[in-house]
C-alpha cells in the first residue's frame, strides 16, 4: 500500500454537500491540496474564502477554487456533489432525471482534466448516478462509485450504540442495497464487538435489564435509518454534515491506499445474482478505487431483499434509458 504525496481532492458542487465536505476533508487532512468548483463563482469563491481563513488550524492541508473547471486538473479523487437539491418529502429516485442529465454533460469534461482520478458520486440517487457515470466516462468500474450505504450503516451504528449502551466504534453493523428506500441491514452479520445481537442481550455479557432485541424493533430501526434523512431535511432543508463527514472517509480510504471495508455503491457482476446494477455492499476501497466487493453470507429473508433492492434500482434505469 502507498499513500499518494501531495494527494489533490477535487470536489464538485459547492453547495451545503459540498461544501460540508470539504471542510471535513481539511480538518481531517484527507488529502494535500482541496479544490472546490462551481459554476456560480460568487458563492464558490466565497466559500473558498472562508475555508482558506481557517487553514491556519488544519494541518498542512490547503484549500482553492472557482467557477473554472480548469482548477480540478490532475486531481487523484473527484467527487461528485453538484445536482438538484432533494425536497422534503421527495424520494432520491425522483430527482433521477435531472441529475443524470447533468451528469451526462458534466462527466466528460472532469475526465478530460483529471484523467487518472478515482471519481465518487454522492448527489443522489448515488446508485443512479454511479451506473450513469461509468457509463458516461467509460472509465472502469472499479474507478466510479457512489458514497452509497456508507452514511446509513453509520446512522445504523448510531442507533444501536445507544440501544446497547457502548462505544459507536464497537458496533459493526452494515446498510446494504440501494441508497435509499429499498435499503436493509444485514441483522444477520451484525455485531457488538465480536459477539452477535443476538446473544449480546444475554444476562452474562450485557448489563442486567437489557431487554433482548425482537423483530419489531429491528423493524423499527430499519425505518428510522430509512427516514433519517427526510426527518433532517424536513427540520434544516438539506443533509450535509454527516455525509461531509462519511465523504471524506471515504477519500481518505482511496488517497492513502488503506485497503478499508466500506458499503459504497459500485456496479456489480454477478454478485448473489445480481448484476449490471450500482448497489451498496461491504467493498475493499483504496487507491485503485473499488478494488474488490467482499461476498458477504445473506439469509433467504435477506437475499430477497436485496433482489427487490436491485429490482427497484433496474426500474429506474430502464425509465432512464440506462441498463
Amino acid at each position: 500500500m502507498s499513500e499518494i504525496a501531495n494527494s489533490k481532492l477535487a470536489i464538485i458542487g459547492a453547495g451545503a454537500v459540498g461544501s460540508s465536505l470539504a471542510y471535513a476533508a481539511l480538518i481531517r487532512q484527507s488529502a494535500r491540496e482541496v479544490v472546490l468548483y462551481d459554476i456560480n463563482g460568487p458563492k464558490v469563491e466565497a466559500e473558498v474564502l472562508d475555508l482558506a481563513h481557517g487553514t491556519q488550524f488544519t494541518g498542512a492541508s490547503c484549500v482553492a477554487g472557482g467557477s473554472d473547471l480548469d482548477a480540478i486538473a490532475g486531481a487523484n479523487m473527484v467527487v461528485i456533489t453538484a445536482g438538484a437539491r432533494q425536497h422534503p418529502g421527495q424520494s432520491r429516485l425522483e430527482m433521477a432525471g435531472v441529475n443524470v442529465g447533468i451528469l451526462r454533460e458534466l462527466m466528460p469534461r472532469l475526465v478530460e482534466r483529471a484523467p487518472d482520478a478515482v471519481y465518487m458520486l454522492v448527489t443522489n440517487p448515488c446508485d443512479v448516478l454511479a451506473y450513469a457515470a461509468r457509463e458516461f466516462s467509460g472509465l472502469p468500474a472499479a474507478r466510479v462509485f457512489g458514497s452509497g450505504t456508507v452514511l446509513d450503516s453509520s446512522r445504523l451504528r448510531w442507533m444501536l450504540a445507544h440501544r446497547v449502551g457502548v462505544a459507536i466504534a464497537n458496533v459493526h453493523a452494515v446498510i446494504v442495497g440501494e441508497h435509499g428506500d429499498s435499503e436493509f441491514p444485514l441483522w444477520s452479520q451484525a455485531r457488538i464487538g465480536p459477539i452477535s445481537l443476538a446473544e449480546w442481550v444475554q444476562d452474562d455479557i450485557s448489563p442486567q435489564g437489557l431487554e433482548p432485541f425482537s423483530e419489531a424493533e429491528f423493524d423499527a430501526i430499519t425505518e428510522s435509518v430509512k427516514s433519517a434523512a427526510y426527518t433532517v431535511i424536513a427540520g434544516k432543508g438539506a443533509t450535509n454534515y454527516a455525509i461531509g463527514l462519511s465523504g471524506a472517509r471515504i477519500v481518505e480510504a482511496v488517497l492513502r491506499d488503506e485497503g478499508a471495508v466500506l458499503p459504497v455503491s459500485s456496479v456489480l457482476t454477478d454478485y448473489r445474482g445480481v448484476s449490471n446494477v450500482a448497489l451498496s455492499v461491504p467493498s475493499v476501497i483504496n487507491a485503485e478505487g473499488v478494488s474488490r466487493v467482499i461476498e458477504v453470507p445473506f439469509n433467504e429473508k435477506e437475499q430477497e431483499l436485496f433482489e427487490h433492492s436491485a429490482a427497484t434500482l433496474r426500474t429506474t434505469l430502464n425509465g432512464l434509458g440506462l441498463g
